[in-house]
């Protein structure tokens, strides 16, 4: 978090629409009417160890309002000063993260604030505590606000912490080469040999080459040697991977892929642990991969006469599946899955991040928790050097057109999901509705067309949302979300958690769709009245009107039965249901659509998204024949 660099009005549009209304997760105010409030420290603590954040002092929270209390110049002077006596307390906080930069004195409506920055700690540095016991004493944040850890998560972080982060390095008693499989070294030694046909390691025996990789290694001061857990997930035997309960609780990998529109049919392929083959780390690569690459355009393309079958969105692809395997923390509950969607891939394994969300996106900062395992993919050329893997995901999907992947950190359990959509990032056919619609959009920058394509595929946007989409600061996206509603593209609904904005004249909604008559309704669903000839549905300014003056007041049931015949035939969009029937598009697509389709009475062409730009949805079989 760098807020502080835009000192100057920055508070004024975080508290304006930078950072929302009121408070959010990385967002806090305190009143300190009352005297430094105590439950500061568990706010510091709870940013600390979870992505930064801001404590404002001077400003409560009542039902999603925010009150300007402001504070004397005797309070900020005796709340700065408390605040350094304590944070350099170790009996009141176990480390002091911040510097005389990181603590401001603010004005808002004349009225002055004081702003403390919470830095997120280092990996060494975490887990950030209260008194001089981590167990109960250490908290996290989310979106409610702040929580406290359980002692796994604590013991979890103790053992992040370590000054040398090796998790892979430890030595597994007991165990030998022949706990590992022979065919997954031979492959192994085929794929070094052909991306480092030069290197000496090709002429080291099996024990040398797993030593020099991390997979053997001898303790001299404990005078143990043998397989290190990164040589039993890399090479291992099914059978002696599962003897390690408990280092490897439940290690089962598994792949999904789900491209069938058929709702009966869970998963097209799936690839996981079934004693068809030896379930280790190199073996689930080798199969699950050429299932991923094969689903990304290969264009024809020659380097030196050699047809080149990569592109920056193969590089990506293979960096983000490679980071889930070698970033995992295999001591917790929970596998990893990797799925294939026909609109994302989505890469999910058990474990947090070891740098911040803002480190990770700004790419050059590595922190790996299985070195022994990034080693041994690199030798053969699957993983990037450290600190640029992040760079060839984001560069890779930028290349293709794709809107840009994001990652999701989540606790209780602590999991990390890095979503990689296959949406392009403004499709023509979004251009054409955004001239439409506003005239032309020429002169708009990349950035503000973004924002324009995501309000019309998602219905709103927020500032948080688009700062996972944009290489922005929070700030300057609330000045380019300012700018759009000042040149009337958007406009803004502050009412809610977040500061909302929509496209202008999306929240202009029929005062029925809100208020639908309850009295009885003898409407005719026969279809007779009705063309429901589905995507070919005639939509024109004209039949529509007419289409439309039965419906201004219905009962909800039986607007869904119009719904449905409309969809009888075949696949509408969600702008062709509203045309026919005079109702908002957003109307439909937050209140009507999703419970009917929750309800099984439409179906999606795309079901396993609710955003794709070309969704649209078709009365379900078990419907029709009520119908």
């Amino acid at each position: 978090m760098v807020l502080f660099d835009y000192f100057d009005d920055a508070l004024s549009l975080a508290i304006e629409g930078g950072f929302q209304k009121n408070e959010s997760y990385d967002l806090e105010y305190k009143s300190a009417q009352g005297g430094f409030p105590k439950e500061f420290w568990k706010s510091y603590s709870a940013f600390a160890n979870t992505n930064a954040g801001l404590i404002v002092l001077g400003i409560k929270e009542i039902k999603g309002a925010l009150v300007i209390e402001g504070l004397s110049d005797d309070q900020t002077e005796a709340y700065k000063k408390q605040f350094w006596d304590e944070c350099n307390n170790p009996n009141k906080v176990s480390i002091n993260l911040l510097d005389n930069n990181d603590v401001r004195i603010a004005e808002y409506q004349g009225k002055k604030l004081l702003v403390f920055r919470i830095p997120f700690a280092g990996r060494t540095q975490r887990p950030v505590y209260l008194t001089k016991n981590p167990f109960g004493n250490t908290f996290k944040r989310n979106h409610e606000g702040d929580y406290c850890c359980t002692d796994d998560e604590v013991k979890r972080m103790l053992a992040d912490s370590s000054t040398v982060l090796k998790r892979d390095s430890l030595i597994l008693e007991h165990y030998s080469i022949k706990d590992l499989d022979q065919a997954t070294i031979v492959k192994y030694r085929q794929l070094l040999s052909v991306a480092r046909p030069s290197h000496p390691w090709n002429a080291l025996n099996d024990e040398e080459l797993l030593t020099k990789l991390g997979g053997f290694r001898k303790d001299r001061q404990l005078r143990i040697e043998g397989i290190t857990l990164a040589g039993l997930l890399m090479f291992g035997k099914e059978d002696s991977i599962r003897e390690q309960e408990e280092i490897l609780p439940n290690f089962f990998p598994e792949f999904r892929e789900k491209l069938s529109q058929d709702k009966s049919i869970r998963w097209t392929d799936r690839i996981y642990p079934d004693g068809t083959w030896e379930p280790n780390l190199l073996q689930f690569y080798l199969r699950v991969w050429p299932k991923l690459s094969s689903s990304l355009p290969k264009p024809f393309k020659l380097d030196n006469d050699q047809r080149v079958d990569e592109t920056p969105a193969h590089v990506a692809l293979r960096e983000a599946f490679v980071n889930t395997l070698v970033h995992t923390d295999y001591s917790l509950n929970g596998n990893i899955i990797v799925e294939q969607d026909a609109d994302q891939f989505v890469f999910s394994n058990p474990g947090t991040l070891l740098v911040s969300v803002f480190q990770y996106y700004s790419g050059g900062v590595s922190e790996c928790r299985n070195p022994g395992l990034q080693r041994m993919f690199m030798m053969i050329g699957r993983a990037e050097k450290a600190g640029s893997g992040v760079d060839k995901i984001m560069a890779g999907w930028d290349s293709a057109h794709w809107r840009r992947p994001f990652i999701d950190p989540r606790n209780n359990p602590d999991r990390v999901i890095l979503f990689m959509p296959l949406f392009s990032v403004i499709p023509d056919n979004i251009l054409n509705e955004l001239s439409a619609r506003f005239g032309s959009v020429a002169d708009l920058s990349p950035d503000e067309l973004t924002v324009l394509y995501y309000c019309l595929v998602e219905g709103v946007v927020t500032n948080q949302r688009l700062q996972f989409t944009l290489n922005l600061h929070k700030v300057d996206i609330t000045g380019l979300l300012k700018k759009l509603c000042e040149r009337g593209f958007l406009e803004s609904d502050s009412n809610g958690r977040w500061t909302l904005y929509t496209l202008k004249g999306d929240s202009d909604l029929d005062t029925s769709d809100s208020n639908l008559d309850t009295s009885d309704s003898n409407l005719d669903t026969s279809g007779s009245n009705l063309d429901t000839s589905g995507p070919n549905l005639d939509t024109s300014d004209a039949d529509s009107e007419n289409a439309t003056d039965g419906f201004k007041k219905l009962k909800r049931n039986d607007l869904e039965k119009v719904i449905m015949q409309i969809c009888k035939v075949g696949h509408v969009s969600i702008e062709q249901i509203a045309k026919s029937i005079g109702k908002s598009e957003r109307y439909l697509k937050n209140e009507i659509i999703p419970g009917m389709v929750k309800k099984n009475m439409l179906e999606k062409l795309f079901p396993h998204t609710s955003n794709h730009p070309n969704q649209a949805y078709k009365t379900t079989d078990e419907c029709n024949e009520e119908l």
